[in-house]
């Protein structure tokens, strides 16, 4: 039989979990994962997935790739760099699973985004752009390895 944590001990864990998201969204282009987090916050991997989740609603793994969707979607809008450089500049390492995800997250493929995007988007201010091209999780997809990058 669990018992259930003190106010003391849940106002713990939701500080290491703000940490644990405030490192997410600074070193989201840095191989992470579960584990490590889950260490440096001084939680079980699982309890740290299980609380991050009931604290944001989705996973760190799920956070993380939101993170490097947004950023990679201003990348994008700029047009400087291919869509592998993209990639590759956020943190994945796999632009299969770049793509797959960016699709999922997005509704279209990063070439349709950089093209339909960047000259709809040219003479929005930036505060103006990064509200309306907000991602917006269309579908979860599973998610069962532990791996971050």
């Amino acid at each position: 039989m669990t018992s259930r944590p003190t106010e003391a001990e849940h106002l713990r864990d939701l500080a290491r979990l703000r940490r644990v998201r405030d490192r997410i969204d600074r070193e989201y282009a840095q191989p992470l994962n579960v584990e490590a987090l889950a260490r440096d916050a001084h939680m079980s991997s699982g309890h740290l997935s299980r609380e991050f989740r009931a604290a944001y609603g989705e996973s760190p793994y799920s956070y993380l790739m939101t993170r490097r969707i947004e950023r990679a979607m201003a990348l994008l809008r700029r047009g400087d760099l291919s869509v592998t450089e993209v990639c590759f500049a956020v943190g994945c390492s796999s632009l299969g699973t770049f793509s797959t995800r960016f699709t999922e997250l997005v509704g279209v493929p990063p070439s349709t985004y950089r093209r339909e995007t960047a000259p709809a988007t040219a003479e929005m201010p930036s505060c103006v752009v990064k509200q309306v091209t907000r991602p917006v999780r269309n579908r979860e997809a599973p998610v069962t390895e532990q791996h971050l990058t």
